[in-house]
């Protein structure tokens, strides 16, 4: 090759490199969590710097508006962002979409509002001052169940603080706000029909603090509680979000608040408190009492007036069947009606609440207790506890939080859907020691020996944030983010695409948008 030709190809490369890095443009890495399932960088960006015009029907125009403002770019006549209805045949569904960013036009194309939405936060997160880099997207989430519980039970938060929450679900694609208003602990939801049940559920004299058993207590009461309007400017708030709240009421065990509203409600016919300490208590819901069952379907029809989501979560977990055993009236009441175990009594009743949710065009979720295997065979008091013979019913859907991980292969071949929490990997209260950022990262919620078949059956994963040792809103920002953004992305990228390194990069990003919101989060990397 002659001088001349070499220095013929170095300046056109230069110029080459010139138009995709002008100051204009300048080249910029493409990071965005959840990571994309289909993406192609082209060259050059879309310049927001004179403006831009949404173009086409959308009902998120004024939140797209209202998120570029926040970064400095206003409206005006330049760039166009286009939103326009997928071409027919696709495969993206209610919530894929298709993002085309080049010259000055930025394109989402979905089957309606859901896609729109998910294109909209991607392209925010394109946005590097006031450009985009060109690109072309399509993207599909991964499961349809991408899951964040708060439970409020233990410490109750607030408005503000939920509302916070869901802006970074938002983000992250997550679609599932699990909320756990009802435990042993605090009662945190308003019942018209039952008013105790925040009058007196909803506070407690006291707090455990520290740890399991430290018998150290902070010294004050602790209250408080939603409304039904506040319950419902959230629940609103969330769809325009295309996030879902699916309540849990916990049910038959963790039941003390509401027993201590009314005494009634418990198998033991004894007052008592709400409870101080944290853990599992074990006077439970007398299920062999008509006028409980009929407390519980009370306050199942006030949840379905608040909350439109198709799924309502019932708990289910660690019930102490110690108090039934010792109950004359509710053996009994086994011994006429053939139920053999307390297992069975509780799978009878779980079955004909879920009749009874189902009657109302609803669908009913549970902690995996509810399939009657005795998983906690590690506690003193429940090694002894004989498993069901009754099955479940086969519309409920399993939350898998603890036993063998076979336990969900064998669900999900019996036709159960499940969605998988397992709490040595998903468990937010845990130390970053025991889950690291990148561990929860590393999580799949479908088993390695399951047949593809049975794939199907398994709806997704879910993140949870217990807070009986979090009494404040930093202490469970600390233990949120930064693994959220982990769950989120198993939630929504294909594992073949998913990369650790890729991931960790990008997060560089979210934690100063987190920054910029005074959002406390714990370590990136690992903990020794």
């Amino acid at each position: 090759m002659s001088n001349k030709l070499r220095l013929l190809i170095i300046a056109v490369a230069a110029v080459f490199m010139a138009s995709c890095t002008t100051p204009d443009c300048p080249n910029q890495a493409i990071e965005i969590i959840p990571y994309p399932n289909q993406l192609k960088a082209g060259e050059g960006c879309v310049n927001l710097a004179k403006g831009f015009q949404v173009i086409g029907e959308t009902n998120h125009a004024e939140y797209l508006t209202s998120e570029l403002n926040a970064q400095g770019i206003e409206a005006g006549k330049g760039a166009q962002i286009v939103f326009q209805p997928a071409e027919q045949p696709n495969n993206l569904g209610e919530e894929g979409y298709r993002l085309v960013a080049k010259k000055k036009a930025i394109t989402i194309e979905a089957n309606g509002s859901k896609g729109q939405f998910y294109g909209i936060q991607t392209l925010l997160q394109l946005v590097n001052g006031a450009t985009v880099a060109a690109v072309e997207i399509e993207d599909v989430p991964a499961f349809e169940w991408r899951a964040y519980m708060l439970d409020e039970s233990r410490y109750f938060h607030g408005e503000t603080f939920v509302k916070q929450v869901l802006d970074q679900m938002a983000k992250l694609k997550m679609n599932v706000f699990h909320w756990h208003l009802v435990d042993d602990a605090g009662w945190r939801i308003e019942i018209k029909k039952y008013p105790l049940l925040t009058e007196v559920g909803g506070t407690r004299a006291d707090s455990e603090i520290g740890t399991w058993k430290s018998r150290k207590t902070a010294g004050e009461p602790h209250s408080g509680f939603y409304t039904q309007e506040q319950i419902k400017a959230i629940v609103q708030y969330a769809a325009e979000r295309n996030i879902t709240i699916v309540p849990e009421f916990e049910m038959p065990g963790h039941s003390s608040a509401a027993i201590a509203a009314y005494t009634w409600l418990g198998t033991a016919g004894k007052d008592i408190d709400v409870p101080v300490t944290f853990g599992r208590h074990y006077d439970n819901y007398d299920v062999t009492k008509p006028e409980v069952e009929q407390f519980v379907k009370d306050v199942l029809n006030e949840l379905f007036e608040l909350f439109p989501s198709e799924v309502i979560h019932i708990g289910g977990d660690e019930v102490g069947y110690k108090v039934w055993e010792e109950s004359k009236h509710v053996q009994q009441y086994m011994k006429e009606n053939g139920i053999n175990t307390p297992a069975d009594l509780q799978i009878a009743f779980t079955n004909k609440i879920s009749k009874f949710i189902e009657s109302k065009g609803r669908r009913m979720m549970g902690w995996n207790e509810i399939m009657g295997v005795n998983i906690h065979k590690g506690f003193e008091e429940k090694k002894d506890d004989k498993e069901a013979e009754t099955e479940l019913a086969k519309n409920v859907v399993v939350h898998f939080w603890k036993g063998d991980i076979n336990l969900i292969t064998d669900a999900a071949q019996k036709g159960y859907s499940i969605v998988n929490s397992l709490h040595s990997n998903t468990y937010l209260d845990y130390s970053y020691k025991n889950i690291s950022l990148e561990k929860a990262y590393g999580f799949y919620p479908i088993p390695e020996d399951l047949n593809e078949e049975y794939h199907k059956n398994i709806f997704g994963l879910g993140c949870q944030m217990w807070s009986e040792w979090t009494p404040t809103n930093k202490d469970v920002e600390r233990q949120t983010y930064p693994r959220i953004a982990a769950y989120a992305e198993t939630g929504w990228t294909n594992k073949d695409n998913k990369d650790y390194a890729r991931f960790r990069k990008a997060m560089d990003n979210l934690t100063q948008s987190w920054d910029k919101l005074n959002i406390n989060y714990g370590p990136l990397d690992n903990v020794e």
